[in-house]
């Protein structure tokens, strides 16, 4: 038992005594004056350009102004600069680094239902074994502001960096405290996901809609994804999948990685069914936005289909996509799902996972052709959470199974996925050796290239 367990200490340097005070807590006392006001020390966050940053903002006065509807009044922090977005609530209780980074969120403002965030500040961009981010989705911020009830201006967490208000900053990302966030949510549960802007200083005026930016109308997609091919190489890898990158969450690349398959992933535009023969298996990613803006990928997809017996998994928007290549249609949720508590059913089992989840779209399940079926559907609202083929190794989830920050209920599907990927190879009539070999790797970029955000209005 620890509580009877013996540990010998080291006498700490300059230590004194003091009447009365046992030298047990003589040591935590020590210890707990040395823990400085902003956080944890011993560790630093690698300096980053970023074109986005500004100066800080914290303690001015700010609006969060719903077009059409309320404005909020409160306290800013992070960024000294003036957004526009869609404004979409979490319920998520914990993982606002992950949530924040999460490509999905590109163009909107994410409002925290969690009465306090920031307590345990930023970890650092520090990277694992594959060379994939260890505590975030992307490099950068992607959502393109933060609302929150309180904030925590100090944090504490072995491996916090900085805070959430210096961070925003750094990554130019405007963010409110101090404003009624159940107000805000009841309203967007009646209202729908609303345009909405964060100003700094001056209330902005809610009449000059060309202030609004509808982030609805832009293929965000394009800003998200990778600009050229990169690999990560599993260690002893026996596969060699090809990823769509739609705006791909790091713990994706790393539940493909961690379990024996090499990734290589391509622009959310590449004719992926071109080159479909040198891979055992094909993957599409999550992302943001409206996936009727992607066409090309739409058809890229419908090809592949027609053309390869390769199996196939989609992941959200990835989901939706494959919904379309097959003549499916999807629909716009009234103010979608984003939380990490959503229960899915799984139709072909009985069984409930709960999910973590972040879209604004849905499959409408009923126009889903005869050779798909549906897979998983959400108990909350009855939306479409999933689709597989009748006889073929294709299928697709709305949810996120890699779930970081979330629950992982469902990351058995990644296994799955990978034996529909060994048995198609120990099925092959050839056997091909589609790893990717050594020149591949040293020519091929080892992370995303070219996805420095940029603010909306900045691009088409």
């Amino acid at each position: 038992m620890l509580s009877r367990a013996a540990i010998r200490l080291p006498k700490a340097a300059g230590l004194t005594a003091v009447p009365g005070l046992k030298p047990r807590l003589l040591i935590q006392t020590r210890f707990l004056s040395g823990l400085g006001v902003d956080g944890s020390k011993g560790r630093s966050m690698p300096v980053r350009n970023t074109a986005r940053a500004t100066a800080a903002a914290n303690g001015e006065n700010a609006t969060f102004t719903i077009r059409d509807g309320p404005v909020f009044h409160g306290t800013a922090f992070g960024a000294n600069s003036n957004i526009s977005g869609e404004a979409v609530f979490t319920t998520s209780l914990v993982g606002y680094p992950e949530s924040m980074t999460d490509p999905s969120y590109r163009g909107q403002i994410l409002v925290f239902t969690q009465p306090l965030i920031g307590n345990y500040g930023v970890p650092s961009n520090r990277r694992d074994e594959y060379n994939l981010l260890k505590y975030f989705e992307s490099p950068h911020i992607q959502c393109a502001g933060v609302v929150v009830a309180d904030v925590a201006e100090k944090y504490s967490h072995w491996t916090a960096v900085e805070s959430l208000a210096t961070w925003c900053a750094r990554e130019g990302v405007p963010a409110i405290s101090g404003v009624d966030t159940r107000a805000i949510v009841t309203y967007l549960r009646e209202q729908g996901s609303s345009l909405a802007r964060i100003s700094i200083g001056d209330e902005y005026d809610a009449d000059e809609d060309e202030g609004f930016i509808d982030p609805g109308q832009i293929n965000l997609v394009k800003r998200v994804s990778t600009k050229a091919p990169f690999v990560v190489a599993a260690p002893d890898a026996s596969f060699h999948v090809a990823l769509i990158d739609c705006g791909v969450k790091e713990n994706i690349l790393r539940s493909l990685v961690s379990r024996g398959a090499s990734v290589t992933v391509f622009p959310y535009d590449y004719p992926i069914h071109k080159v479909a023969d040198n891979f055992d298996g094909v993957f599409i990613s999550n992302g943001p936005g409206d996936p009727t803006h992607l066409q090309e990928t739409v058809y890229n997809l419908g090809r592949l289909m027609e053309t390869s017996p390769v199996p196939i998994m989609g992941i959200c928007l990835g989901h939706q996509l494959l919904a379309l290549a097959v003549g499916a249609q999807t629909i716009k949720l009234k103010y979608g799902n984003r939380a990490h508590n959503i229960p899915a059913l799984d139709l072909t089992t009985g069984q409930c996972h709960i999910t973590s989840q972040n879209h604004g779209y849905a499959v409408d399940a009923s126009t889903l052709p005869s050779d798909f079926k549906e897979y998983f559907v959400n108990l909350n609202d009855g939306s479409n959470e999933g689709m597989v083929h009748k006889t073929r190794p294709i299928f697709s989830l709305q949810f996120h199974p890699e779930a970081k920050g979330g629950p992982m209920d469902s990351a058995f599907l990644f296994d799955k996925y990978l034996e529909n990927v060994k048995l198609f190879k120990d099925n092959a009539s050839v056997y091909r050796d589609n790893r990717p070999s050594q020149l591949m790797l040293d020519i091929l970029s080892k992370e995303r290239v070219g996805v420095e955000p940029t603010k909306l209005a900045n691009a088409a």
